[in-house]
């Protein structure tokens, strides 16, 4: 069967008429009205915003508008320039509009935040352009203290309980369990770490400080390698975190339940120190003679007092030590907690300062003693004695119980 070729197809008599098509005129007679109607939005938007609309602005109705007015702009009628009271179509072919997508002109960028404040479109209060209550970001990137490697002066007391731990995992008596990434660790005094393939000893956990917004403690950590470091408990904790080879070595008991859980405690003789503030703010300066701060420590005494200006348990300020008693065959927690609790009553519970983030903190070492009054009640703890007497805070003696 032979198909039939199209001009065969258009030669065929039209019977339904399907080819009788009358073309439509390429415009229609309302076109000029709608160029009209567009010039008239067109001016209306440059009234407002001071600009032409843009073809590629984010809004719909402005890129639709844009769209539109591109296309006739560029050819405008006679009667569209007749009706351009305004002058738009003249301005845009002088100047074209500038797009948000456009590098911004060099006398446009500011030189500086001032230049910004200054200009007179932007009216804004003093009060809101001054910032308050901000730690500068040069104190805020510098660390209150650096905590470095230093030799450990006294680590044969420490060489024999290394020796122990590493026979113990060795022989798989306790298990060096991984740190799990992002863990909350809370090292206690006796806790062994492995960290950089080093053992990490938590040898003393100093009092509770606030920094940053939240509590946190100064460690004092002894390596194997017969060195030591006093970082601050958060600092050791990220230290584990960001080594992936960090390990927990488990406690030789079951939990904090047993009776031997501070077996792993090293209780260690050290240092009761006395230290007087030498802080500028005049309430501490006026009672510096008689105010001063009770601590142990199993470290240098000289190493434990380097941070004091940082340290809000210390006053933010430098410190004097003026007094130092050394421990023999004594617990130094013990000791510690039996001087705080026998000074109890002459404890300041107005004593406060601001630390620098302007939060409020309420140091509890400081007691208003005398030096000799705790050289007193050392000699009493080494006899055993202390519990038979009492501080008198009226009297300021140390008096015998009645």
């Amino acid at each position: 069967m032979v198909r039939p070729t199209l001009d065969e197809i258009f030669a065929e008599v039209d019977e339904f008429g399907l080819l009788a098509v009358k073309a439509k005129p390429l415009l229609r007679a309302d076109a000029a009205d709608k160029d009209l109607a567009i010039l008239r939005d067109v001016t209306t938007f440059f009234e407002r915003r001071g600009r032409l609309p843009e073809a590629d602005a984010n809004d719909y109705e402005e890129m639709r508008l844009g769209a539109i007015w591109k296309k006739i702009s560029e050819n405008p009628s006679e009667a569209l320039l007749a009706a351009d009271h305004t002058g738009i179509l003249t301005a845009e072919q002088a100047a074209p509009a500038r797009s948000w997508r456009d590098e911004p002109l060099a006398t446009e960028i500011p030189d500086s935040l001032n230049d910004i404040f200054d200009d007179d479109a932007l009216d804004v209060r003093a009060d809101y352009a001054s910032l308050r209550h901000i730690t500068p970001a040069a104190e805020r990137h510098v660390p209150d203290h650096r905590a470095e490697f230093v030799p450990c002066r006294d680590f044969d007391k420490f060489k024999e309980h290394f020796e122990t731990v590493q026979r113990a995992l060795e022989a798989s008596e306790r298990k060096a369990l991984p740190v799990l990434k992002f863990a909350i660790i809370e090292p206690e005094e006796g806790d062994v770490f492995i960290r950089n393939g080093l053992l990490a000893l938590i040898a003393e956990k100093s009092e509770m400080t606030a920094r940053s917004g939240s509590r946190d403690h100064r460690l004092r950590v002894i390596f194997s390698n017969g060195t030591e470091s006093d970082p601050l408990m958060s600092s050791f904790r990220k230290s584990l975190n960001e080594d992936k080879t960090a390990r927990m070595v488990e406690r030789s008991t079951l939990g904090q339940l047993a009776d031997d859980w501070e077996a792993d405690r090293l209780d260690l003789s050290g240092t009761i120190y006395v230290a007087r503030s030498l802080s500028d703010d005049p309430n501490i300066a006026s009672q510096r003679r008689i105010l001063h701060k009770i601590g142990v420590t199993s470290q240098d005494v000289g190493r434990r007092v380097a941070d004091a200006r940082n340290d809000p348990t210390f006053l933010l300020a430098p410190v004097e030590i003026v007094a130092t008693f050394e421990l023999k065959n004594l617990s130094r927690q013990k000791v510690e907690n039996l001087l705080h609790r026998f000074f109890d009553s002459a404890r300041p519970g107005e004593l406060s300062i601001m630390d620098r983030f302007g939060r409020k903190v309420h140091p509890r070492e400081w007691f208003y003693v005398l030096p000799e009054h705790v050289s007193q009640a050392a000699a009493l703890i080494r006899e055993g004695t202390l519990h038979l007497y009492t501080y008198d805070v009226a009297a300021q003696k140390i008096a015998l119980k009645m």
